[in-house]
């Protein structure tokens, strides 16, 4: 789960961790207000959404103006302005995709005075099983391009759980970001308190662009996003309840509320499977017979006919889908549920697009003969890769 950036910089700002004043706005008339209550002469309005790349996206309507939804202003009433070009329109960054996201909320902040601009990260190396610090003296903007093209700029390594966060790691990190004198022990201290923010939160990543050194030598962290495992939000209730559902994919909430794993992607083949290694391998057949899959749609072992009909309903809901494969193997679930749930889900919400459904393993032939009886317009296959071959043949005619 993410948050927007205002929220992480509460966070931040709860574990001691040096951040800018800031406020949220997200009424057209908490802007001016809002704007007043914060220190001069420079404000920072920042368009918040769930995704980077804001400095440098566009707005879609020409009434937000030219600029990026990073904006500086030099009064209250100019910073009020711009939240207000900003509020209810659609900013496009590199990370949203065409489509945009619409800006419900703007965090307007107490400009800061820039000497450098660094680059501090944590988040979970997969391959270790560790927390990892990733660190760079070429913060800001343009970091993709950094990574990119000069990886060398870029340092990498992780914390071995059994010492947990130690001394030498900030003065790691410090020397490699070229700090110096009072400099090593503010950074000493802020990678020890976001370790244990990172840790006791339950965070996935954590990300730190720019992290400054103000002309006075100091180090501030004047941009944050985080994001946090949703398998442990039942023992984070306070991190639940930053939740922004209208940052989310609709297909993705509805799947989140029946406990179905479900990631929208790309493609035209809507996939049904139960198993996380099946749902897999079944979006490799798809792609090696020539298309791309819609979804990784995972009911779970134990799913219900009840939740089968509502993830028919998530496929469905999707314009991109042209077809869709159904490919269950039957142990702990039953091929007969999964059979009942397909088909009274195409009663419910129609069936518009060609269907395939492999099934194998508990009740296989009673769920065959369902599917059979149904008098439906539904193929059948005998294996995974008759499925893939049938619902791409199908999909592209």
């Amino acid at each position: 789960m993410n948050i927007h950036e205002y929220q992480a910089k509460a966070l931040l700002r709860s574990h001691g961790v040096p951040v800018s004043a800031g406020r949220v706005i997200l009424r057209a008339e908490e802007a001016k207000a809002a704007a007043g209550e914060l220190d001069g002469p420079l404000w920072v309005v920042k368009a918040q959404i769930h995704a980077g790349g804001r400095g440098k996206g566009r707005f879609r309507e020409p009434e937000a103006g030219e600029k990026g939804g990073v904006r500086l202003a030099r009064s209250v009433g100019e910073a009020a302005d711009e939240a207000l070009r900003m509020l209810g329109r659609t900013l496009v960054t590199h990370q949203t995709g065409p489509a945009g996201k619409q800006v419900n909320r703007v965090y307007v902040e107490e400009g800061s005075d820039i000497a450098r601009e660094l680059y501090l990260a944590l988040l979970i190396d997969r391959k270790t099983s560790r927390i990892s610090f990733v660190c760079s003296t070429e913060g800001g903007m343009d970091i993709e391009d950094v990574a990119a093209r000069t990886p060398g700029k870029i340092l990498t390594f992780s914390v071995d759980p059994a010492t947990g966060i130690q001394g030498f790691h900030g003065r790691r990190i410090a020397f490699a970001l070229g700090l110096e004198g009072k400099q090593v022990k503010q950074c000493v201290d802020l990678v020890t308190r976001l370790y244990r923010l990172f840790v006791e939160r339950d965070a996935e990543m954590v990300e730190i662009n720019p992290l400054i050194v103000t002309p006075a030598g100091d180090l501030k962290c004047l941009d944050a996003k985080m994001g946090f495992d949703n398998n442990a939000l039942y023992r984070q209730p306070d991190i639940l309840s930053l939740r922004d559902e209208t940052e989310e994919d609709p297909k993705e909430l509805a799947a989140s509320r029946f406990d179905l794993n479900y990631i929208a992607l790309d493609g035209e083949i809507g996939c049904m499977v139960n198993g996380a290694g099946l749902a897999m391998a079944t979006m490799d057949i798809i792609k090696l017979y020539g298309a791309e899959p819609a979804n990784f749609l995972d009911v779970g072992g134990g799913a219900t006919k009840e939740k089968v009909t509502e993830a028919f309903k998530i496929i469905t809901s999707d314009p991109n889908v042209k077809g869709i494969l159904v490919n269950i193997f039957g142990g702990i679930m039953r091929c007969d549920i999964i059979a009942e749930g397909v088909l009274a889900a195409v009663r419910e919400v129609g069936l518009k697009v060609p269907l395939v459904v492999r099934l194998e393993g508990t009740n296989v032939e009673l769920g065959k003969q369902i599917i059979r009886d149904s008098g439906l317009n539904v193929i059948a296959a005998d294996n995974l890769s008759d499925a893939a071959a049938k619902v791409v043949k199908a999909v592209k005619g």
